[in-house]
């Protein structure tokens, strides 16, 4: 079975609550990691999520980071509810 993982960056201009992790994120930049699996017998490339991560600030030590699992759904709503305060606070 063929695994590959993609790597970006987000940014959260605002304090966020992702569903699945228990504390508040802090407004800031986070590194995303979603593992993909080849769908195998196919006639052509595809690929099928397997698991999606976030790196966080670790809770009570300064400095450290912990990697998350989330649903990348649960992740596509934070986005959103972060662009929905930005238009909320412009003038």
């Amino acid at each position: 079975m063929t695994i590959r993982s993609r790597h970006e960056t987000i940014t959260f201009k605002h304090p966020v609550r992702i569903r699945g992790i228990a504390r508040q994120l802090p407004a800031g930049r986070y590194d995303v990691v979603t593992d993909e699996e080849m769908i195998e017998g196919l006639s052509f490339a595809s690929w099928r999520r397997v698991a999606t991560m976030i790196t966080v600030p670790s809770e009570g030590v300064r400095g450290a980071t912990e990697m998350l699992p989330i649903g990348s759904i649960d992740l596509a709503d934070a986005q959103a509810a972060d662009a929905q305060a930005e238009d909320a606070s412009a003038p």
